[in-house]
């Protein structure tokens, strides 16, 4: 007995602990509205540790969701020899506030009285136009006549999901869960509660997901709105019209197929407010028009962004943004060394958002230019400092000595100071006489090797690597005649 009580201390002991650890899933916050009633059993029937794991398993259920009105309202009915309301539905607007509360409960011991329970669950459960989830936890052991008070429940629009630790009446349970059982209707061992965690939470989401028009992304001349799907693409059909509040605009409409969850609008004017309306319509139902408002953001002229990239001695990348095909003439970049370094330009048309400025000093700093002549004639321009690497020593000597037929001896001379090694490149000759270039690394202490099976007239190329960047190279050509091999 008393080894049992540590077990059940230990767990709640470490509860908060690993609240801490569990992060919230960012697809869950903000994605639903409705109201959750857990509906615990407390009677003697459970023992004391199978209540705390039924605690442990609900309060990490429900983490991720957002709290409150507007969102998801929890609230908790205990199930003993009379009904306790622990907290009711408008209580908690907090994960805190929540977590703190799911953890003070007590267990009340007593009679399994569920239909006295079910009974304070309807007169709770009566809010309107949000989704209703009546959430049993439960051993099942002696549940009661709840058959009527479940379908009474149902009837006011409530979801009926159950969760059994496998040895309960499951025919009753199975009568009284709400459709379909392989999502809403869990039948698990204590002690392995946990694998249930996701599944049972998205069969929640399911439910009460809002059913609101949101946007998902924003530019200065567009906007996706996105939707939770409630029709089918053989079960009707969604009317979509928006319009600036300010009336600037005429009208648009769109009709978009019932399996549509999300649509691109376009050519919208930057910084300007609109109103967008979207109904579904079906011959088997009707449904509430979602609407929503939303500001496109200010424009953005290109060039917006100038950036650098792909730096060398002699050249660096420049690249811009964003690319305005509608709106820009041409580009024209004008770069060069600071302080008195000659001005270069390139002009490129619409299509192109970056160049390859080469030609340049080694270690120099370059300003570079970037305008954009847009169609209204107005001009745009953003500059940027960039500064090409110092130049590398190149191979200082390289030789090659035939030592046989298709053979050769490599020998070469490089700075040492910052030398890490060496890159050989050549053609090596195959079956069928086919050649296929090869490389090979060589550390910085080699000065020579020998290659084979070189392939006729094969380019034979050193180059020193530096801890900055690969050096310039030389490269030595392998000729080859009928009668002997000479190499030069």
């Amino acid at each position: 007995m008393q080894a049992f009580l540590l077990r059940c201390v230990f767990l709640w002991a470490t509860l908060p602990r690993s609240n801490m650890q569990i992060a919230v899933p960012a697809t869950v916050l903000n994605c639903c509205e409705g109201d959750i009633l857990l509906l615990l059993d407390s009677s003697g029937s459970l023992a004391n540790y199978e209540f705390s794991r039924l605690l442990h398993f609900t309060a990490e259920l429900l983490r991720p969701f957002s709290l409150g009105r507007g969102h998801v309202r929890v609230g908790l009915l205990q199930v003993g020899t009379t009904p306790n309301l622990k907290f009711d539905l408008d209580v908690h607007s907090s994960q805190e506030s929540l977590q703190t509360a799911l953890q003070s409960v007590s267990h009340l011991q007593g009679d399994t009285n569920t239909v006295a329970a079910l009974k304070v669950a309807q007169r709770l459960l009566t809010e309107k136009n949000v989704p209703k989830v009546l959430l049993w936890l439960t051993d099942g052991v002696e549940p009661g006549d709840v058959d009527k008070p479940m379908t009474e429940l149902k009837a006011q629009g409530v979801s009926v999901l159950i969760i059994s630790t496998v040895h309960g009446n499951y025919q009753v349970l199975q009568r009284v869960v709400t459709p379909p059982l392989e999502s809403h209707l869990y039948s698990v061992d204590i002690d392995n509660i946990d694998i249930i965690t996701e599944d049972l939470r998205e069969a929640i989401i399911k439910i009460i997901r809002a059913e609101r028009l949101s946007v998902v992304h924003l530019t200065s001349h567009s906007a996706v709105l996105q939707w939770r799907p409630i029709l089918r693409a053989d079960s009707g059909y969604y009317e979509l019209w928006y319009n600036s509040i300010l009336n600037t605009e005429p009208e648009s409409r769109r009709t978009l197929s019932g399996d549509s969850s999300w649509v691109e609008l376009t050519n919208l004017q930057p910084d300007t407010t609109y109103t967008a309306s979207l109904r579904p319509e079906s011959n088997h139902r009707l449904f509430n028009t979602l609407s929503v408002d939303f500001t496109t953001l200010p424009d953005v002229l290109s060039p917006a962004v100038v950036s650098v990239s792909d730096s060398g001695p002699h050249q660096i990348r420049v690249s811009w943004g964003p690319l305005q095909l509608a709106r820009v003439q041409r580009y024209t970049v004008e770069y060069g060394a600071i302080p008195s370094g000659h001005v270069q330009t390139v002009t490129l048309d619409s299509h192109k958002n970056s160049t390859l400025l080469t030609g340049l000093e080694p270690g120099a700093q370059y300003l570079v230019t970037v305008s954009a002549l847009h169609m209204n004639g107005k001009e745009i321009a953003m500059s940027v400092r960039a500064c090409t690497q110092e130049a590398l020593p190149a191979l200082a000597d390289l030789q090659l000595t035939p030592v046989g037929r298709q053979e050769v001896q490599v020998a070469w001379q490089a700075h040492q100071e910052g030398l890490k090694g060496y890159w050989l490149n050549w053609e090596r000759e195959n079956t069928h006489r086919s050649s296929s270039k090869s490389s090979v690394y060589l550390s910085a202490a080699s000065q020579s090797t020998r290659l084979t099976h070189l392939a006729p007239s094969s380019r034979v190329c050193v180059s020193p690597v530096y801890s900055s960047g690969l050096g310039d190279g030389l490269c030595c050509t392998a000729e080859s005649h009928t009668d002997s091999s000479q190499w030069g």
